[in-house]
């Protein structure tokens, strides 16, 4: 009998289920559920990001400084 219940004690681990997140508040009313998809969204999103801003420093990097204005020439509006 001993050997019958280990058996059945032990739960069977399916590791090619995924995984969900609950969050719950105090009163165990369900606010939000995370779902694989979200973190693979949200892993492609900084990565995205990430590239982006590599990207963008890069460019920045080798285009040509802005000519600044010379004082000697009045401004197109004044406001009194």
């Amino acid at each position: 009998m001993s050997n019958f219940e280990s058996k059945q004690s032990q739960p069977k681990l399916d590791r090619d289920q995924g995984w969900v997140v609950q969050v719950y508040d105090s009163n165990r009313r369900l606010l939000c559920v995370l779902e694989p998809s979200h973190g693979w969204i949200f892993l492609l999103g900084c990565s995205l990001g990430l590239l982006f801003s590599v990207i963008w420093i890069n460019i920045s990097r080798y285009s040509p400084p802005l000519e600044p204005i010379s004082p000697t020439e009045s401004p197109k509006l004044q406001v009194d």
